[in-house]
C-alpha cells in the first residue's frame, strides 16, 4: 500500500528491505520503533517516523499531496483484500533473507508498483536486502521524459548499479544480474 502511495504520489523512496531472518536492517528498526514491524516509515524531510501502511498513507498524501487519500488506498478491508490478492501468486516470493553481500552504494530502480514485472525484481532486491533508490515513473509522470533521455527508451523495470557501472533492463535478465553479483553461496 505504501509503494502504491508512492507511486501515486510521484515520489522516490530510500527502500531499506526487511526479509525475515535478514541481518541488515530489522534490528535498526525495532531500535528505532521498538518493534519489528514493517513497514517503518522515515521522512527525513520531516523527521516523522511511523509503522502502519494506513498512517503513513495519510500521513503521505496530507504531507505531499491533496490532502486525501485516494479511495482505492483506503478502502479499509477492500484495499487489503486487493493487495493480498495481488501477493497470492507470489506467496512466499520476496519474504524470506537470502545470504548476500550488501553493495557499497544503493541501487537505483526505475518502476512503478502495478507492474509485475517490476515486482520480480523487488522481490530479489527483498530477498538479499539490498537498499535501493525507487524511482516511480508510472504513467503520467512527468518524469518519464527524463528517464528515457537517460535510458533510451520507456521501459521498466530498468535497474542502475553504480557497484558495477551496470544499467540494465528485463525483469529475468535483472534478477539473474542480482543472484550473480550478490548472492553468497
Amino acid at each position: 500500500m505504501v509503494r502504491e502511495a508512492f507511486t501515486v504520489l510521484d515520489l522516490d523512496a530510500k527502500i531499506y528491505p526487511c526479509p525475515k531472518d535478514g541481518p541488515r536492517y530489522r534490528e535498526a528498526i525495532k531500535q528505532r520503533g521498538g518493534k519489528y514491524q514493517f513497514p517503518y516509515f522515515i521522512d527525513p524531510n520531516t523527521r516523522v517516523e511511523m509503522y502502519e501502511s494506513g498512517d503513513i498513507n495519510r500521513y503521505l498524501f496530507k504531507q505531499y499531496g491533496t490532502g486525501s487519500v485516494p479511495f482505492m488506498l483506503s478502502a479499509g478491508p477492500l484495499t487489503m483484500i486487493t493487495v493480498s490478492l495481488a501477493s497470492l501468486t507470489r506467496s512466499g516470493q520476496g519474504v524470506f533473507y537470502r545470504k548476500s553481500n550488501p553493495p557499497d552504494q544503493l541501487l537505483e530502480l526505475y518502476s512503478y508498483e502495478g507492474s509485475p514485472f517490476c515486482r520480480l525484481v523487488r522481490e530479489t532486491l527483498s530477498e538479499l536486502e539490498i537498499p535501493y533508490l525507487l524511482h516511480n515513473i508510472a504513467q503520467g509522470s512527468p518524469r518519464r521524459e527524463a528517464f528515457v533521455a537517460r535510458s533510451g527508451k520507456m521501459l521498466v523495470p530498468y535497474l542502475v548499479d553504480p557497484n558495477t557501472r551496470t544499467a540494465m533492463f528485463e525483469s529475468a535478465d535483472i534478477v539473474a544480474y542480482l543472484k550473480q553479483t550478490y548472492v553468497v553461496d
